[in-house]
């Protein structure tokens, strides 16, 4: 199954972070397409209770912090997020999001 960019959904997790599902109907994988532009969130911390998330930056820098441990992130690097660890992104960076099992709004959770 192929999805076009023009058939996704952009979804703002707040107003630094967009994320653009590409919904390929799999209950045990998803894709897509994230754009930050600041700190996501803005104040605090997230975590999925469920899913595991490997981010790979296609463009830009900044960093993530996971577990209150900094990571510099930039073009070509990756970080695997895993299910209940606090994290937050801060910079200016495009990022595809994978998940396992497929990502839910529900499981992801600001926890402080």
């Amino acid at each position: 199954m192929v999805i076009k960019s023009s058939e996704t959904n952009g979804y703002p997790n707040g107003p630094t972070c967009v994320a653009y599902e590409y919904d390929h109907g799999d209950e045990d994988i998803s894709v897509a397409l994230v754009k930050i532009d600041g700190r996501y969130p803005e104040k605090g911390r997230v975590m999925n209770k469920v899913c595991k998330e490997i981010i790979y930056v296609t463009r830009g820098r900044g960093k993530v912090e996971i577990e209150g441990k900094e990571f510099p992130l930039a073009k070509g690097d990756s970080v695997l997020v895993k299910p209940n660890q606090r994290y937050f992104y801060e910079g200016k960076l495009e990022s595809v999001a994978v998940c396992h099992p497929t990502f839910y709004a529900k499981q992801h959770v600001k926890c402080d």
